[in-house]
């Protein structure tokens, strides 16, 4: 009986070879099929900056992730998701990723920023800007650590560690057996925003006694920079800077309210919009002002511009020019007063004026005052840094921390870039009074120079300052985020309308033809990181099957062998006698 089973079944499978795979590949696919990728953790990334300024491209230019993460450890990186933690990142680390063509940068920084060693802070704040000096076609993402997310790293720096100490089967082994991560956007590639609007706020208080009355503009650009717009808070710069004007015209606002000390000035304060791209908002306020309309306070008398950047921090003032005032005009007296003041008031200050004459031929300007020194104005920007090369003017470490940390000692600062009150609350007075002494001619009158007017219900409110810069630093404000409907745009028009007349706002947008400048979305995505097998396991395991499926077939055409053989083998031997 058996034997006739063993020709039926030799004889189906060898008269019918589709019947064979129909009956066996189900059955192996079904036993041997890999389980679906497992969804290790989901976070949010922030893509580095892309723009256009110019004609000129910056940042990087792809927005697309698909691909099998590694550390920068690993021998090969093309085509992989290079996972890096700030402590452990430099540029020549970054620059491998890029050299070898690696699918993607993610970059995890600490949730809190204050907590990073100084050495850190200052080394990464100089790298930003040549991460943006030129362009790449690599996604650069940023991610704020959590746990999830630091094992994610832990393994994938153990597996591409382990990598370069095993032979090369042992390594064929490892990378068969070990578990992965695919790291996996949610978005599309990035595009240009079109009609794109940067807004600018302006308002005044109108002096008393005449027509062609002296203006003194104060300015100051309330947007931010960084490496990645989502993280780019700016603090110091500019938050700073919109707190200090929008209490000067709070200050000035109670002054002009009275006839007793409505001076004969008319002041003009004006919140600049896409003040990192070149300045871009005063550039069109200019335009509209000197070359579109018959009358505006900037065509008639002006006094000076007084530009405020940076005046959050630091014991020094340095007062930055393009060209030296002359001995009589309105900023000569300004800067002999800002003298007066802190030789008198502040003596721990140290005071200086800095001369940089505008370089046309650079891409971008130095300091916002130079706008206006383009257009034969008399202008000057007030801050605390003496250069406009340093990094923290630009950087994503620029955030608002809170005093004292529990890392730092007793009076210790902590790392990078922040907003000391106290030191923000004296420089705004020291303005104040050097405003106030050249708007009043108080030293020809007679005035000592420990006069100090801001003082009782007319000092500077300390916890004003505050709230403003914790409001500020509450948000990223790159320019790429803040439209005209933005909340950060109605606040500021707000707290201008409380104490200023008059105010407007001014747009700018890109021209259609030869645009000066050009943003992209795609700047915030969400990162799936999918725990996978590697590529060479699918390859191994193919391989497997297919030597099953071999075996499987050789074995059902030669049944009638097959099963002799066995038959043989396993019959009970007869005892001859």
């Amino acid at each position: 009986m058996f034997e006739e089973a063993s020709e039926v079944f030799d004889n189906m499978f060898k008269s019918s070879f589709p019947l064979t795979f129909i009956v066996f590949i189900p059955a192996v696919l079904i036993l041997v099929s890999p389980l679906p990728a497992e969804a290790a953790h989901e976070f949010t990334v922030y893509r580095m900056q892309q723009y256009d300024l110019q004609g000129q491209p910056y940042g990087t230019r792809n927005a697309i992730l698909n691909t099998e993460a590694r550390t920068v450890e690993a021998e090969v990186l093309s085509r992989r998701c290079v996972i890096m933690r700030l402590a452990d990142f430099s540029y020549d680390k970054y620059q491998k990723a890029l050299r070898q063509s690696a699918g993607a940068v993610v970059i995890i920084l600490p949730k809190n920023m204050s907590a990073v060693p100084q050495d850190i802070v200052q080394q990464f704040m100089e790298l930003e800007p040549e991460m943006l000096a030129t362009e790449t076609i690599v996604p650069v993402y940023f991610a704020m650590e959590d746990d999830e997310l630091i094992s994610i790293y832990t393994q994938t720096l153990t597996s591409s560690s382990s990598q370069g100490s095993l032979s090369a089967a042992e390594v064929l082994l490892h990378t068969a057996t070990a578990n992965g991560f695919q790291m996996v956007t949610s978005g599309a590639q990035s595009k240009a925003i079109s009609d794109w609007a940067i807004t600018s706020l302006e308002g005044r208080l109108a002096g008393v006694g005449g027509e062609d009355l002296p203006t003194i503009v104060v300015v100051a650009h309330y947007d931010s920079f960084g490496v990645a717009p989502w993280l780019s808070y700016g603090a110091d710069s500019n938050g700073s800077g919109v707190s200090m004007l929008l209490e000067l015209a709070r200050l000035f606002s109670k002054l002009y309210t009275y006839k007793r000390t409505h001076a004969a000035y008319n002041l003009l304060f004006f919140l600049s919009g896409g003040g990192k791209f070149n300045y871009q908002g005063t550039k069109r306020w200019l335009e509209d002002n000197l070359d579109h309309t018959d009358s505006s306070l900037l065509q008639d008398n002006v006094a000076f511009v007084l530009c405020l950047d940076s005046l959050g921090n630091g014991d020094s003032l340095h007062l930055h020019v393009s060209k030296p005032p002359k001995e009589g005009t309105p900023q000569y007296f300004l800067l002999k007063e800002l003298e007066t003041v802190v030789t008198s008031q502040y003596p721990e200050v140290k005071f200086s004026m800095v001369h940089k004459k505008i370089n046309l031929a650079d891409d971008m300007l130095a300091w916002e005052h130079e706008r206006f020194g383009i257009r034969r104005l008399p202008a000057f920007t007030l801050s605390h840094l003496p250069s406009h090369r340093l990094p923290q003017r630009s950087s994503i470490m620029d955030v608002r921390s809170v005093f004292p940390s529990s890392r730092h000692g007793a009076g210790e600062p902590p790392a990078g870039p922040h907003v000391d009150v106290k030191k923000l609350s004296r420089n705004t007075k020291m303005v104040a009074e050097a405003l106030a002494r050249v708007i009043y001619n108080l030293t020809e009158k007679g005035a000592p120079g420990d006069l100090q007017i801001f003082t009782e219900q007319m000092q500077v409110q300390e916890e004003q300052l505050s709230a403003v810069v914790d409001w500020l630093t509450a948000q990223p404000r790159a320019a790429q985020l803040v439209d005209k409907d933005s909340s950060v745009v109605s606040t500021l028009e707000y707290h201008l309308g409380r104490y200023l007349k008059d105010v407007k706002r001014h747009y700018v947008k890109a021209d259609k033809r030869d645009p000066e400048f050009v943003f992209y979305d795609q700047l915030k995505q969400t990162m799936n990181a999918y725990r996978v097998k590697p590529a060479i396991f699918d390859l191994l395991l193919a391989v497997c099957i297919a030597a099953y499926l071999g075996m499987m077939y050789l074995a059902i055409q030669n049944f009638g062998v097959l099963y002799s053989v066995v038959r043989k083998i396993t019959q009970p031997k007869t005892k001859t006698h």
